[in-house]
């Protein structure tokens, strides 16, 4: 079933506003799809695209650091530090994703298992910010050291599980791995780039044959709403978890659990 404009638009602000949150913008689609009737491959393709609206968002709101980057890379240590940690993060993903996206789109996309991610990802962020409050020093992506982007990047892969968080799994990599809460933020912005168009573009070419002219325009539309709420996320965030910390998004992603699991069993 295909959703009609007004879920579209609800399912665009769902996908902006949690995409770069620690709570999972994949969970809260396919929660929000069950509860709308949208489901099937569509839906899936779907949910993936309307992220590339998000991490435009990003591209953006950084546009000016992105642009340095690519016009000093060969010319700019520091730059080229940029540039690389961001691929080594990148590449775990690629390898795991290319041997194990059927997999998890087909066994691991369900409701049950958003909502204990969702519950067992807040525990894990509340033990994190309490265990390394004291020892974060990485102030930015260019301090990192390669095997430090890496092992984040191996860390990122636990996002796979719907409802984990690209974005949470990220900055729980980088909080244990010494980055600051803004550095660590920071760098699953950036992370999200390659990540997401890679996905994007992965399910796109999975999924030509089957996307018509309705479905475009229906794609269309989730990519601009996810895109503008994005834009008022990604500016907001940093300033946010510098002065709070991480802990109010991990009590969101018990609660939410905790209640999307009596749903399941009651509603």
């Amino acid at each position: 079933m295909h959703p009609d404009l007004l879920s579209t638009i609800l399912l665009g602000l769902v996908e902006g506003i949690t995409e770069f949150l620690p709570i999972s913008s994949t969970g809260h689609l396919i929660v929000m799809g069950q509860m709308l009737g949208f489901d099937g491959e569509f839906s899936k393709v779907f949910d993936v695209v309307i992220q590339l609206g998000a991490i435009l968002a990003v591209c953006w709101l950084y546009r000016a650091k992105l642009w340095r980057v690519a016009t000093t890379l060969f010319t700019d240590r520091t730059s080229q530090r940029f540039a690389v940690n961001v691929l080594l993060a990148f590449l775990p993903a690629v390898a795991i994703g290319l041997v194990m996206h059927d997999y998890i789109k087909r066994v691991l996309f369900s409701t049950h298992v958003v909502a204990w991610s969702f519950i067992i990802g807040g525990i894990v962020i509340l033990a994190v910010e309490k265990w390394r409050a004291g020892a974060l020093t990485i102030a930015s992506t260019e301090e990192m050291k390669p095997k430090t982007a890496l092992a984040i990047g191996l860390v990122q892969c636990l996002a796979m599980i719907p409802g984990t968080s690209r974005s949470g799994a990220t900055i729980v990599g980088g909080l244990l791995l010494g980055m600051k809460r803004e550095a660590a933020t920071e760098f699953s912005f950036f992370l999200a780039i390659p990540t997401m168009f890679g996905a994007a573009t992965l399910d796109l070419w999975k999924a030509r044959d089957a996307l018509g002219g309705s479905e475009w325009g229906l794609i269309g539309v989730g990519f601009v709403v996810a895109f503008l709420s994005a834009l008022v996320v990604v500016r907001g965030l940093v300033g946010f978890v510098s002065k709070h910390g991480f802990a109010p998004f991990a009590w969101y992603r018990i609660v939410a659990g905790i209640a999307l699991l009596a749903w399941l069993q009651f509603g």
